[in-house]
C-alpha cells in the first residue's frame, strides 16, 4: 500500500505563513574554492603555510627589528631619525668617522641624565656589522646578547640567519614567477600547435638545456663581478638580479614538458571543439579554457621548485659563485661551519635554519599536491 504524499504548500500559503519551509537553492562552489577548502583540512600543510608566510612578512621589517642603527634618537632638545637619513658621528659628539655607534651612544645618554635618549632596534645589532670589541677572537659561542654566537668576522649569526631567510626566499620566489611565466608559455604554444612548431621548439630546448649550468655561472662571474652596494635593500642588488637572470634562464624549462603535455591532453576534448565551432580565437583558447584545466602539475610542482631555488643558491654561495660578501647568505654560514667544525653554532644554526625552512615548504607542498588532485575534482565530471 502507498501512502499518500502532502503537495508542497501553495505560493499563496507560503506567503500568508512566511514560516513555511521554501527550498533554498545553494550557489554553486568553483572548483578552486573546493581545492583551497581541502588545502585547509590538510593541518600541516596549512599550520606550515601560516608559520612560512608570517616569517616571510615580518623578514621584510628587519631593518627596524634587527638592525645597529637606531629608531630615534633625541640629542640636545632635538629629534633624529637614523632609520630613514643618515647622520655622521660628529653630529652626536662622537669623536669617530662614518655612521655613530648606537648603543655606546645609548649609554652614554644614561649616564649623562640630560634627558636625551637614543631608541635601538629590539634585537641591536647588524648582519653586517664586525663586532670586535666583545672577549676573545671571533667566532664568540652564543651569549646573552649574541643569541647565536657570531662567525669568524665577528658577525652577529643570528641577525645574518634572519636577513639571509629574506634574500632565499625573495630569491627563491621571483626565480619561480619568472620561470613559470616563460615555462607555462612555451609549453602551451608547444602543445597547442604542435606539428613543426613542437618539434622545433623541442629541439631548441634540448640544445638550450644541454648547456651545464655551473659552468656557465663560473664562467659569467668571472667576466661580470659581482658588487655589493652598500645601504642599499638586499632584493636590489645587482648581483641578487643577475643571479636570478641566469638560474631562470636554466630553470623554465622543466615546467614546459609538463605543460605541453597537458594541453596535449585536454585539446583533444569536446568544450575545447565547442569554442572553436563558436568562433573563439586561439588566445581565447589557450588562456581561457585549456590553461586553467592545465594548471595542476604547475601548482603542484611550485613549492618543490622553491625548494630547488633555496637550495641552489645556498650551493653557489658555499662554492662561493653566489652572492657577493657581505651579503648575508646560509650557504657562506654554512661554508664558515665546514672550515670550523669544532665550532659548532656555526655548524648547527644555519643547518638547522635551512632545514627547518625548506621542511615546511615540502609540507606545504604534499598538502597541494593532495588539494590539486585532478582526480577528486574534475571540470567535466
Amino acid at each position: 500500500m502507498t501512502l499518500p504524499v502532502d503537495p508542497p504548500p501553495p505560493i499563496e500559503a507560503t506567503l500568508r505563513n512566511p514560516q513555511a519551509e521554501i527550498p533554498v537553492e545553494h550557489p554553486s562552489v568553483s572548483i578552486f574554492r573546493k581545492r583551497v577548502r581541502k588545502f585547509r583540512t590538510i593541518k600541516r600543510g596549512y599550520y606550515a603555510f601560516v608559520i612560512l608566510l608570517t616569517a616571510y612578512i615580518i623578514s621584510f621589517f628587519l631593518p627596524i627589528l634587527i638592525s645597529s642603527s637606531a629608531l630615534i634618537v633625541r640629542y640636545q632638545g632635538q629629534f633624529y631619525f637614523p632609520i630613514v637619513r643618515y647622520y655622521p658621528a660628529v653630529t652626536f659628539g662622537q669623536q669617530s668617522v662614518g655612521e655613530p655607534n648606537y648603543r655606546d651612544l645609548a649609554q652614554t645618554l644614561r649616564d649623562e641624565k640630560k634627558g636625551d635618549w637614543v631608541l635601538l632596534s629590539p634585537y641591536p645589532y647588524s648582519p653586517t656589522e664586525s663586532l670586535f670589541d666583545l672577549p676573545g677572537a671571533p667566532p664568540n659561542p652564543p651569549s646573552r646578547q649574541h643569541i647565536f654566537g657570531t662567525d669568524d668576522r665577528g658577525r652577529d649569526i643570528f641577525a645574518r640567519l634572519a636577513y639571509g631567510f629574506n634574500v632565499s626566499l625573495s630569491f627563491a620566489l621571483l626565480v619561480l614567477g619568472i620561470s613559470l611565466g616563460i615555462g607555462v608559455a612555451v609549453g602551451a604554444t608547444l602543445g597547442y600547435f604542435g606539428g613543426k612548431v613542437d618539434i622545433l621548439g623541442q629541439r631548441a630546448i634540448e640544445i638550450w638545456s644541454s648547456l651545464p649550468f655551473l659552468y656557465t655561472i663560473i664562467i659569467v662571474s668571472s667576466i661580470v663581478v659581482p658588487v655589493y652596494l652598500p645601504g642599499k635593500n638586499l632584493v636590489l642588488q645587482p648581483s641578487f638580479w643577475l643571479l636570478i637572470f641566469i638560474l631562470t634562464a636554466f630553470d623554465w624549462m622543466g615546467i614546459t614538458y609538463y605543460v605541453r603535455g597537458e594541453f596535449y591532453r585536454e585539446k583533444t576534448k569536446d568544450y575545447v571543439g565547442a569554442a572553436i565551432a563558436m568562433g573563439a580565437n586561439d588566445r581565447a583558447i589557450i588562456f581561457k579554457h585549456i590553461l586553467p584545466n592545465a594548471l595542476t602539475p604547475v601548482v603542484s610542482f611550485a613549492p618543490f621548485m622553491v625548494v630547488a631555488n633555496i637550495a641552489a643558491l645556498v650551493a653557489l654561495d658555499f662554492l662561493g659563485f653566489g652572492l657577493p660578501a657581505p651579503t648575508p647568505s646560509w650557504g657562506e654560514l654554512i661554508d664558515q661551519g665546514v672550515q670550523n667544525l669544532t665550532k659548532w653554532w656555526l655548524v648547527f644554526f644555519p643547518l638547522a635554519a635551512m632545514f627547518v625552512t625548506l621542511l615546511l615548504i615540502v609540507f606545504i607542498g604534499e598538502a597541494v599536491r593532495e588539494a590539486f588532485d585532478p582526480k577528486e575534482y574534475s571540470r567535466l565530471r
